[in-house]
């Protein structure tokens, strides 16, 4: 799940990103404003959830909400800010946040928080995502096998494969891969990806299914997965 932080204080982005990356989100650290909108507007990664703190230079996390609502984007937002009247609060919230968060606050609180954003948005964290015969389930870090042979994932395994199963017989690019599942300061090598998919690849490869994922020499990667009994 990618989420864009827009935080300017360095030691609390910092505290922030770990805590969000120990939970497996892809975190996306801004500290302005313009930048985190300059993300939002180019579109060429799809968040998930947004942190927004209220008093960033350039652009507020104010008008980020605002700008956001005002075309049509559902993203879930959960505003941070030091402001505590009830004024705004409603302010806040009439700017389209879904949440508020109250500094100083817990690191606890602000993951219950998301965890609460993302059950209001059920289609955000669904119990288990179908491609084919195969289920992923995230519950359980685990795909289903079409022989219902359970495969335990690591957090960036499981990602990976999400998006494959997201995109079924679409043909994905190394670029777009690595742009939707490494944060955009991530110290990333040009080959991250074609080893992510070898490692993939092997895992699935000692259940008999190495060629869940086919190359698709000069394009990409492309998953083909066994088509369900409905379908045949």
């Amino acid at each position: 799940m990618r989420l864009l932080l827009v935080e300017d204080e360095p030691d609390l982005g910092m505290a922030l990103e770990k805590a969000l990356q120990r939970e497996n989100y892809i975190v996306d650290w801004v500290q302005e404003g313009g930048l985190a909108w300059s993300y939002l507007d180019q579109g060429w990664v799809n968040y998930t959830l947004a942190i927004f703190d209220w008093m960033v230079p350039g652009l507020s996390g104010l008008e980020l909400c605002q700008r956001l609502r005002a075309r049509g984007s559902s993203l879930p937002i959960l505003m941070l800010t030091a402001k505590d009247q009830i004024s705004d609060r409603v302010q806040g919230l009439d700017a389209g946040a879904d949440d508020y968060l109250i500094k100083p606050f817990g690191m606890a609180e602000l993951l219950a928080r998301l965890r609460s954003l993302q059950r209001r948005s059920p289609q955000l964290q669904p119990q288990q995502l179908q491609a084919g015969d195969w289920r992923l389930d995230y519950g359980t870090f685990t795909v289903i096998t079409p022989e219902h042979q359970a495969i335990s994932l690591t957090a960036k395994e499981f990602q990976l494969l999400e998006y494959f199963m997201k995109h079924p017989q679409h043909i994905l690019s190394s670029e777009q891969i690595k742009n939707q599942l490494w944060a955009v300061s991530a110290d990333s090598t040009s080959n991250v990806v074609a080893a992510q998919v070898r490692l993939l690849r092997r895992k699935l490869g000692e259940y008999g299914h190495s060629d869940l994922i086919e190359t698709v020499y000069g394009l990409g990667y492309r998953l083909q997965p066994h088509p369900t009994h409905a379908e045949q």
